[in-house]
């Protein structure tokens, strides 16, 4: 089985840094591609010292995590030592597409290589990998730092040794894994999240009640840390919408169609936490 020491993790953005960051705080060497190299160095840097402020890490430990971290902005550099590479870019296929053609000729010949992606199996880009049993999904859940479930979803393609080292990298970064024996669309969490999210969907347009409503009836009479709006505040309005966008130009199904209200917070840019709106209002936070 492969010995996992050097990590390589694609895109910078809420998922991927912390991705990075989990791996770094956990004794792994890891070299972020980016192409906001000085941006996404100073968010990790003010992230643990926030973190050492509020007594979560000592400064020595804040020292060592970011001391493993490498910031670059190309992937021949990011990735031609890598063990394991995790992509966490935009949800864009072509995008991805074209960043594991760079992965399969850069990267070493045994290296472990995994999309972080939500909805996107693996199996979209076997063809690109030379070997393809060393490809697999390995999804992480947003905050990635805190959460402490990964998934990892087995192609028809991937190794059971794939499967193994993934399952052992999970646990050494603190983390429980599950295994999704089968790819399906969404996975395991995101189905069960998505029969909710359709729900509080239906609920809202149908005039039933105000999405804060909803949101409370979940968090209060469910015990759900969040409601299906706020949650979607904090993973993205823009995945979500473009995943769902997504699934209705595949299936062309009317039932697929996007929600309108959707379309509408997606157009404005309004997109959650990360915009400083979304369904709720986070610029005063």
């Amino acid at each position: 089985m492969k010995e996992i020491k050097k990590v390589c993790v694609a895109g910078a953005g809420s998922m991927g840094r912390q991705i990075a960051l989990n791996a770094a705080m956990n004794g792994f060497f890891v070299k972020v591609r980016t192409s906001k190299v000085e941006k996404s160095a100073s968010w990790c840097r003010s992230f643990m010292e926030k973190g050492v402020s509020k007594g979560r890490y000592t400064e020595a430990q804040m020292e060592e995590t970011l001391n493993r971290l490498t910031f670059v902005s190309e992937t021949k550099e990011a990735v031609h030592d890598a063990d394991l590479v995790i992509e966490s870019i935009i949800e864009d296929e072509a995008v991805k597409r074209e960043f594991f053609t760079e992965v399969n000729e850069y990267a070493p010949g045994d290296a472990i290589i995994t999309t972080n992606s939500s909805y996107i199996a693996s199996s979209k880009f076997a063809e690109l990998i030379s070997e393809p049993g060393r490809l697999a999904n390995l999804h992480y859940f947003n905050p990635a730092v805190y959460m402490t479930l990964v998934e990892i979803v087995r192609g028809e393609h991937t190794a059971e040794e794939t499967v193994d080292t993934l399952k052992n990298f999970v646990s050494a970064v603190g983390k429980q894994a599950i295994v999704v024996k089968k790819e399906i669309e969404g996975f395991v969490v995101n189905r069960l999240l998505r029969a909710i999210q359709n729900e509080g969907f239906f609920l809202y347009e149908s005039g039933i009640a105000s999405f804060e409503d909803i949101d409370i009836g979940a968090e209060k009479g469910l015990n759900h840390p969040m409601g299906p709006f706020r949650l979607v505040d904090l993973t993205g309005i823009d995945i979500c919408y473009m995943n769902r966008k997504a699934k209705y130009d595949r299936t062309g199904l009317p039932d697929d169609v996007p929600p309108a209200f959707l379309k509408e917070k997606f157009d404005k840019g309004e997109f959650g936490r990360k915009t400083g709106k979304g369904w709720y209002d986070y610029s005063e936070k």
